[in-house]
């Protein structure tokens, strides 16, 4: 009987701990699994390099996490629809008003820097249609990768089982681990970015526990990384060097007020106008939700481990 209260709880479930390590490790199996097989066909890699802007990295990356979190549902008979990715009318609704809100906070805070001195823009004449389109589709697919990897089956089966704030915040702290060894995180460039990037992660869950959908972290995810990138020129956590439909001169300013080459988000003006996000975000009410699944009671500590 101890033997099987370490694995099912007082509802006659499997503890959601075990299905958070399950997930991981159907992650981590199939990851690998398909990473081998690629490599032993030797035509599917140059294929794929040859049409990168079809199958740009990250969206292969999120379309394979999608299987570990279908295997994991179908384990509990349940779709897609029921992690966030019903994509009905509703969806695409809630994808367009989060892309809306990630350009329209990177706007801002692109603003509230210049207005403050710290840059002025060129334009960029050689930036095309085709680029922007590019550009766009690339951050579709790390919007996907992203949030089904941080605000997917995981971050949805631990706020069952530890409540919400412990889930938040420990998976903003993943979050914000994964973009440790990204390109110019170093100094106090690394401290002001990992704060941005933990907010951020707080913002995006909240979008999530807001609407029971992944759209609106998916689209606040595009909005931000593409307007950031590929419109205003700046780096994306570091990450790109592509060139965007305006070119940011820094004057010579503290990179803590315009986030240097790493980009807008380790900056001092983008935590702010994030935190006040999240302060917004935290007060909304969406009168009309009618959530895929309901919100649980979280099961209590002990019986997660």
């Amino acid at each position: 009987m101890r033997m099987n209260r370490l694995f099912i709880n007082a509802h006659g479930d499997v503890r959601n701990g075990w299905k958070v390590l399950g997930f991981l490790a159907l992650m981590v199996a199939i990851s690998a699994g398909i990473n081998a097989a690629l490599h032993a066909l030797p035509s599917a890699l140059p294929f794929l390099k040859a049409h990168r802007y079809l199958f740009p990295n990250p969206l292969v990356g999120g379309l394979i996490l999608l299987i570990p979190t279908a295997l994991c549902l179908r384990a509990e008979k349940v779709s897609l629809a029921s992690v966030g990715l019903a994509l009905d009318r509703r969806w695409f609704k809630e994808a367009l008003l989060g892309t809306g809100l990630g350009l329209g906070l990177m706007v801002l805070v692109a603003l509230s820097i210049r207005a403050l001195g710290g840059f002025h823009w060129e334009l960029h004449a050689a930036t095309t249609g085709r680029s922007l389109l590019a550009g766009a589709w690339m951050f579709t697919g790390v919007a996907l990768l992203e949030e089904v990897m941080f605000r997917g089956y995981a971050f949805q089966r631990l706020l069952r089982g530890i409540g919400v704030w412990p889930t938040q915040l420990l998976l903003a702290a993943f979050f914000t681990l994964a973009h440790w060894s990204n390109p110019g995180m170093h100094g106090a460039t690394r401290v002001w970015a990992s704060l941005n990037i933990g907010l951020a992660a707080i913002l995006l869950g909240l979008a999530y526990l807001k609407t029971r959908s992944l759209a609106l972290p998916m689209g606040i995810h595009l909005g931000w990384n593409w307007t950031q990138g590929n419109l205003l020129g700046f780096g994306v956590s570091g990450t790109t060097d592509a060139q965007g439909l305006l070119t940011p001169v820094f004057h010579g300013r503290p990179e803590w007020l315009t986030g240097g080459a790493f980009g807008l988000e380790a900056s001092l003006p983008c935590l702010l106008i994030v935190a006040a996000l999240c302060l917004w975000m935290a007060r909304w009410r969406q009168p009309e939700i009618d959530p895929v699944i309901p919100m649980e009671a979280p099961v209590p500590l002990e019986e997660c481990r």
